[in-house]
């Protein structure tokens, strides 16, 4: 079991009311909430499959075992997951959600 972090901070879009933020999710929801509460984040800031994380948060998150990954990584990640498949390797999760959908779409 993993929680992940997502490197939306630097782009523009990760800019939320004057913070940077990320995307955190994780293999179970268990899994997520427990880590969210350890870095001071509150329930009902879950949205669904992930939190929102301010930077310094994020920061946190990884000193407590997080893993960094892209922004792409996680939302093939959480598409996995949402789909029911493994969410797996990061660095393969792009291309096995590729391949999810070209299998969907040859049906």
């Amino acid at each position: 079991m993993t929680v992940y972090v997502d490197d939306m901070h630097k782009l523009p879009m990760g800019e939320f009311r004057g913070m940077k933020m990320s995307h955190m999710i994780a293999t179970t929801d268990d899994e997520l909430h427990a880590m969210a509460a350890r870095i001071g984040m509150e329930r009902r800031w879950f949205q669904r499959d992930h939190y929102d994380v301010p930077l310094p948060r994020r920061a946190l998150a990884v000193q407590y075992g997080a893993v960094e990954i892209t922004m792409r990584e996680l939302a093939a990640l959480a598409y996995l997951k949402r789909v029911g498949a493994e969410m797996g390797d990061p660095a393969t999760a792009v291309e096995r959600l590729r391949a999810h959908r070209r299998e969907i779409a040859a049906r």
